[in-house]
């Protein structure tokens, strides 16, 4: 069955894969979340979602919850970790995880394949199985792996408690940490592209090889109508001008041809590029064959 955009708009993603060269990158669903819209962009005009409702359900903002999964030959590396088997009121809405493992296990992964996993930045709802184990077992699923943060984000680890992370959390998976800096290949064809502004050092991850190109750009941007309005920020951004100039610049980047773009809280509209509209740009999400 056909699944159309204005549907996709208002659901999270399920599992999805696109190739970007011989990288075959798929996302995995860990939950979603559900936020107040209003509350969550604050400085959003008046009228703003009464013009945009098609992106609303039930005057909520929906988004993934997940991890992107990058696959070259046998190798294996995640770009985040989920939020965990939690489910847990913020002060804007609410997150829901448990199902990455599931995930994995769909596409015909083990965690135990898993060699790196690389952080965008260090709220919970992107290394909540790093700190979690599942029901009934004895350690986290990816206690084997390397984790990947970059050194800004590590260094001000303190500052993710204004979000919601505490020391416990980060504790449990320190010992695995390797810091990272912009431009470093962590991974064949998969690059760490500095992005601050949501936190002092959100990463971002460029995918691919010469002429073809995945930006995963991790909560540069929270919702694909920030392509055409990048001057709003979220409440929880730490350095809301900041993040918006990043966004300016992401935005214009993901106009390029060869570049596809990978908003991992999007709805179900998480793969897609940037082109013009009658005023400035729009998202357009990527066209993926029916079941």
């Amino acid at each position: 069955m056909t699944t159309t955009v204005a549907e996709r708009l208002i659901n999270p993603a399920p599992i999805r894969t696109v190739h970007v060269g011989p990288l075959r990158v798929t996302y995995l669903p860990d939950g979603l979340t559900t936020m107040n819209a209003r509350a969550w962009l604050p400085t959003a005009p008046d009228g703003f979602w009464s013009r945009h409702s098609e992106y609303l359900d039930a005057d909520a903002f929906v988004g993934s919850v997940g991890g992107l999964l990058i696959e070259y030959r046998e190798r294996a590396m995640l770009i985040d970790a989920g939020f965990g088997p939690l489910t847990f009121r913020t002060g804007v809405g609410i997150l829901r995880g448990g199902g990455l493992l599931d995930s994995l296990a769909q596409v015909g992964r083990d965690p135990a394949e898993i060699e790196t996993v690389a952080l965008t930045h260090l709220h919970a709802d992107h290394f909540g199985w790093l700190w979690q184990a599942a029901p009934g077992a004895s350690r986290t699923p990816f206690a084997h792996a390397q984790v990947l943060v970059s050194e800004a984000e590590w260094h001000h680890r303190a500052l993710a408690a204004a979000a919601g992370t505490t020391a416990e959390m980060l504790d449990v998976f320190a010992h695995q940490v390797r810091t990272v800096a912009d431009g470093d290949e962590i991974f064949p064809g998969v690059r760490v592209r500095a992005l601050p502004g949501h936190t002092v050092g959100h990463t971002g991850f460029v995918i691919g090889f010469v002429g073809q190109r995945l930006i995963a750009f991790g909560d540069a941007l929270h919702s694909s109508l920030q392509i055409a309005h990048p001057e709003l920020s979220a409440v929880v951004d730490h350095d809301p001008m900041g993040s918006a100039d990043v966004r300016h610049g992401l935005v214009a980047e993901l106009t390029a041809p060869g570049t596809l773009g990978y908003g991992c809280h999007f709805a179900d509209v998480q793969f897609g590029s940037a082109i013009p509209a009658t005023a400035g740009l729009m998202w357009q999400p990527h066209r993926f064959a029916a079941p």
